[in-house]
């Protein structure tokens, strides 16, 4: 009883401090990312920061608005749930924590990979998650550019996948700490070292990785699907090394909406109901 009284009140503050925590690592990251785009940018942007920016940021508050209105607990909580009652794969298996942390994080990233595919692949999603690839510049803030609707699509499923998996609440902290992050990253408009690169490449994906995938060129913006480890891509045969195109100079976005006034909140919000 003592010991299960001292899990209920470590649950108990995972869930009243986790969002503080995704919140200081998401800015964290943000800003290191930020200074780094400001001293050292690849690309040229098409626009200025003031004409994309505050839109982008609007759109992020709507997306955490929508999201706590629809999910009363997240996915920490989930994960919560799954472990009280024993739901799940590794719920029902007796590997030591620290091994069922890291697996579950590399699952995970595996589901969303998985998800990001079906979303370039099924019409319906597509018309959803092009809100993403209609920004026509690249950096940071694309990282975070999605549409409220896709973000109740990815809720659901990440939610659907921690029950079936029983990934434990830490390690669906974590993975959504390096969500956040490596989407943040691997959008943003810089470039690494090119003898460093390939070498975190191998590993993790970059954003010159990435930056193929938000090619205005289909072949290309359907490849590069992986968000954090770049394994997925090569395994499913899913993954271009390089661009047909200069990737500091090749046009990025799709063909539609790339006037100003496109950037607009009210313009990005109605993307997924528009016809062509």
């Amino acid at each position: 009883m003592i010991v299960s009284g001292a899990r209920n009140i470590r649950h108990s503050m995972l869930i009243e401090n986790e969002s503080q925590i995704r919140l200081i690592a998401f800015i964290s990251v943000f800003a290191v990312m930020a200074i780094w785009e400001f001293i050292a940018p690849y690309r040229h942007q098409r626009f200025t920061k003031l004409q994309r920016w505050p839109h982008q940021f609007m759109l992020i508050i709507i997306d955490s608005v929508v999201l706590k209105l629809v999910f009363p607990i997240a996915a920490v909580g989930i994960a919560l749930w799954a472990a009280s009652e024993g739901v799940g794969l590794l719920n029902q298996t007796p590997l030591d924590p620290w091994l069922t942390i890291p697996l579950s994080i590399v699952l995970l990233d595996l589901a969303i990979y998985g998800q990001h595919l079906v979303a370039h692949r099924w019409s319906w999603f597509w018309r959803i998650h092009r809100t993403h690839h209609i920004d026509t510049d690249f950096d940071l803030t694309t990282g975070f550019r999605f549409h409220p609707i896709e973000m109740v699509i990815s809720m659901l499923y990440k939610m659907l996948i921690i029950i079936l998996l029983g990934a434990p609440a830490f390690g669906v902290m974590l993975f959504e700490i390096i969500l956040s992050g490596s989407s943040l990253f691997n959008h943003s408009n810089i470039v690494l070292p090119k003898r460093i690169e390939p070498i975190i490449r191998g590993l993790l994906v970059t954003p010159e990785m990435h930056r193929i995938h938000h090619s205005t060129l289909p072949d290309e913006h359907n490849s590069n699907y992986g968000f954090f480890f770049s394994c997925w891509d090569r395994l499913f045969r899913s993954y271009s090394s390089q661009a047909s195109n200069n990737d500091q100079t090749m046009p990025i976005g799709l063909e539609m909406m790339r006037e100003p006034e496109d950037k607009r909140i009210d313009r990005i919000l109605m993307i997924p109901f528009r016809r062509d």
